[in-house]
């Protein structure tokens, strides 16, 4: 439940706060209200598509059956992990600049009298930020179901998610000053990278079931008299962060490697910002 808690409140936030940008900027700039119209259709268009993935996901799955079927969820589990490190890269490069971007896309249509332009520019904006969010969202979601997670408690986390992510933008909105909503994200960039690093291991565990890859060496050791992953904290450790008490070789290089690939870019763009 917590993952898909987890899932579904960055990424709501990240669609809501783009919304608010542009809201906020309408409330000066629109006086006859057709950019806030540009924008609803937009949030209604973003939502249509994000639907439309899932439903694709959803009739993809229902055509295949027994190894397909495991190589195809498998690659959710990856292109999942792999999505969750992009938004984070992408975040922590264009974040502090975004209100600055979006505002300023908007006014140049505006100042070149291009009223049309400008409710296009609206509606697009609100509708890629949507359905990027709600199309991530629905492949994360996907991504956590095949990790082990029931029907039931990924709806319950789901829409936990959303509401907090509503709460949130509403507190950044109205400016309240113990919300500091830049450690939110940081923090919670740290611990999108922790859950990616989940269900990369999840997926090798399958492709290893599968014989697709070796497990060279398996297990590596045996915690499981200390904390067993199957019950309790344990399960909550393999659940979000990938822990096993038993794990393959195999599993704990790509681990590794995943730490080293996702962290390197992290360190050099704020190393880049110090200078």
């Amino acid at each position: 439940m917590f993952n898909s808690f987890f899932v579904v409140w960055r990424e709501s936030l990240e669609a809501l706060l783009i919304v608010g940008i542009l809201y906020a900027w309408l409330k000066v700039n629109d006086e006859e209200g057709s950019g806030r119209r540009a924008l609803a259709a937009g949030i209604a268009g973003g939502i249509g598509l994000a639907f439309v993935l899932g439903w694709a996901l959803l009739a993809a799955q229902s055509e295949l059956a027994g190894e397909a079927l495991e190589a195809f969820q498998s690659g959710a589990l990856i292109v999942a992990a792999l999505l969750i490190t992009q938004m984070v890269w992408w975040m922590s490069r264009h974040g502090r600049r975004m209100k600055a971007e979006i505002e300023n896309r908007i006014a140049r249509a505006h100042r070149h009298k291009n009223r049309l332009a400008a409710q296009w520019s609206i509606a697009i904006i609100a509708a890629l930020a949507i359905a990027r969010e709600g199309a991530e969202t629905v492949i994360f979601l996907y991504g956590i179901a095949q990790g082990g997670d029931g029907v039931g408690t990924l709806v319950a986390g789901a829409f936990g998610g959303l509401a907090a992510a509503v709460l949130c933008a509403l507190a950044a909105a109205r400016g309240l000053a113990h919300l500091r909503l830049g450690l939110l994200l940081r923090i919670s960039s740290i611990l999108l990278l922790v859950l990616a690093s989940s269900l990369l291991v999840a997926a090798s565990e399958r492709l290893i079931g599968m014989d697709w890859l070796p497990a060279l060496i398996d297990p590596v050791w045996d915690s499981s008299m200390l904390l067993d992953n199957n019950t309790g904290l344990g399960r909550l450790a393999a659940d979000f962060a990938g822990y096993r008490a038993r794990p393959a070789l195999t599993s704990l290089l790509i681990w590794g490697a995943y730490w080293l690939i996702a962290l390197t870019p992290l360190y050099w763009m704020k190393r880049h910002a110090r200078t």
